[in-house]
């Protein structure tokens, strides 16, 4: 166990909480049982200005969590099939959040396990947690960790002291706007990565524009 991330932590620059965020674990006490994972890819949206972001439109119903108190759950169904997980970021009213992307597992392999084959797909720990749609179901993430207080007991995120990963950026995937945007960081070389191949690369000699 380690040291739940407050919602001071959330508070701030969202690209900043997007590369501090990978390395540390997000854990889901659920009844079935508890699963944790290692974050390893995430990716930060931030502000009406970001076309990417659920906020450019405006404030919605759907995206109300995005302008709540930093720390909160930002959980939405994407292209009416798969659950994902973002933590909300900056100060109330300023909408913003990192999506979690990958998780290496750590903790509940036979309940990822279980929850992943009820979806059919029997998969090796490597693949149970790559990419958002799968962490959560792995997880047992759904719409009703929608607004939970990240900083709670029963979904959270937590620093364990793990080894800092060495971190790479690049430009956002899976995204038709701002796609130009170097805000996905990743835990360089992890075989959990979403996208190992053509989305994160060694970190580059130069820092890329925008990212912190």
């Amino acid at each position: 166990m380690g040291a739940v991330l407050p919602p001071a932590f959330y508070a701030r620059p969202t690209l900043q909480v997007a590369r501090e965020l990978v390395g540390k674990v997000l854990v889901h006490a659920a009844p079935a049982g508890t699963a944790a994972g290692m974050i390893v890819e995430v990716e930060a949206y931030s502000g009406e200005s970001d076309p990417a972001c659920h906020a450019a439109t405006g404030f919605t119903r759907r995206n109300a969590p995005l302008y709540g108190p930093p720390g909160l759950a930002y959980v939405y169904v994407n292209y009416g099939l798969h659950h994902l997980v973002n933590a909300v970021t900056e100060p109330e009213g300023a909408p913003a959040a990192v999506l979690i992307r990958a998780l290496e597992p750590l903790a509940g392999l036979p309940l990822m396990r279980n929850r992943r084959a009820a979806a059919g797909r029997a998969l090796p720990a490597a693949a149970l947690c790559r990419g958002p749609g799968n962490l959560t179901s792995a997880l047992g993430i759904t719409l009703e960790q929608n607004r939970v207080d990240l900083s709670g007991e029963r979904l959270f995120i937590e620093d364990r002291g793990l080894p800092p990963p060495r971190l790479a950026w690049s430009p956002r995937i899976g995204v038709s706007v701002g796609a130009d945007r170097p805000w996905r960081c990743c835990a360089a070389g992890n075989p959990h990565l979403s996208k190992p191949v053509w989305g994160c690369a060694p970190s580059p000699r130069r820092p890329l524009a925008g990212t912190p």
